[in-house]
């Protein structure tokens, strides 16, 4: 398979697309990714290519001295803990609005500990939560990870992140707004925490994120940031009907279309899906929208 040829490269990441999106086994994820690129080897290294890696670099050093980091739990009003990744600028000009960041269907990784860094760099207090807590925690096999994810009790997840929003617009060092961000099942999550929260969340940044019932439009309180991509077909059957039903009710949000980009295109760690041009345009009207509705 020549890598470089668009057309094979495109059906490479649907495939792969398709095994982490609807738990797909990955004995046919090879079987099939061999048939495309004409050998077991060639088949894994474009695997690779398009999966992220663990092992990336940072675009945040972990042990950044302009920020504060910590990993640890924390307790909800019901009682229960949640584990999460702690980010915060050394020197905050007063109060600082917070942000709760949200995980792909992979759990918490070194990624997303990253994207809470460029939160708190960007001046907001940055908790991305483990979801997969009340499992044990985010586990190194992603693919486990994934499947444990897809365990979930989606209601109770909504309602832990409703109790996270909370939490931190309770921090008697924020200014009580609170937004949240997401990236693939966490930017699904984004839209329907913003469903749930109501007036406790003041806005909410969804990346890729399979969109909600367009019948859901009109409960709408919170502004969204919508963030999709070009060539991601899945994604879109939900979302265009969404966009259309928050249109058609007035209710107040943006959305982009990022031409010629695939799923999961803000990921740095994904070779083959990073689009840097994209990923930064993304990240500007991110922060920017996150200023307009956190800040004092």
């Amino acid at each position: 398979m020549d890598r470089n040829d668009p057309g094979l490269r495109d059906a490479a990441v649907r495939l792969y697309d398709d095994f982490t999106h609807e738990h797909r086994d990955r004995r046919t994820l090879l079987r099939q990714m061999t048939a495309l690129a004409g050998s077991a080897a060639a088949a894994e290294a474009l695997i690779l290519g398009i999966a992220a890696s663990p092992a990336a670099a940072a675009q945040v050093d972990p042990a950044d001295k302009r920020l504060i980091t910590r990993k640890g739990g924390f307790k909800l009003a019901d009682g229960s803990s949640v584990t999460g990744y702690f980010a915060a600028p050394r020197k905050a000009a007063g109060k600082l609005g917070a942000v709760m960041v949200i995980h792909e269907n992979r759990g918490l990784q070194p990624h997303i500990e990253d994207v809470a860094r460029r939160i708190a760099l960007a001046g907001f207090f940055a908790l991305a939560p483990d979801f997969l807590s009340s499992a044990g925690g985010t586990p190194a096999d992603e693919d486990k990870a994934r499947e444990l994810i897809g365990r979930l009790d989606y209601d109770a997840t909504i309602t832990t992140a409703v109790a996270v929003v909370k939490r931190l617009g309770q921090r008697a060092s924020g200014n009580g707004k609170v937004g949240t961000v997401g990236f693939c099942w966490g930017g699904a999550l984004v839209d329907r925490v913003a469903l749930a929260a109501g007036p406790a969340l003041a806005a909410g940044v969804s990346y890729y994120g399979p969109a909600p019932d367009p019948a859901e439009a009109a409960k709408l309180q919170v502004p969204l940031l919508l963030h999709y991509a070009g060539k991601d077909t899945r994604v879109a059957q939900t979302a265009e009907p969404w966009v259309a039903a928050l249109r058609a009710a007035g209710k107040p949000f943006e959305a982009f279309t990022y031409p010629g980009v695939d799923h999961a295109f803000n990921n740095d760690t994904s070779a083959e899906r990073y689009d840097k041009a994209a990923a930064d345009l993304a990240w500007q009207r991110t922060t920017a929208f996150l200023h307009q509705h956190l800040d004092t």
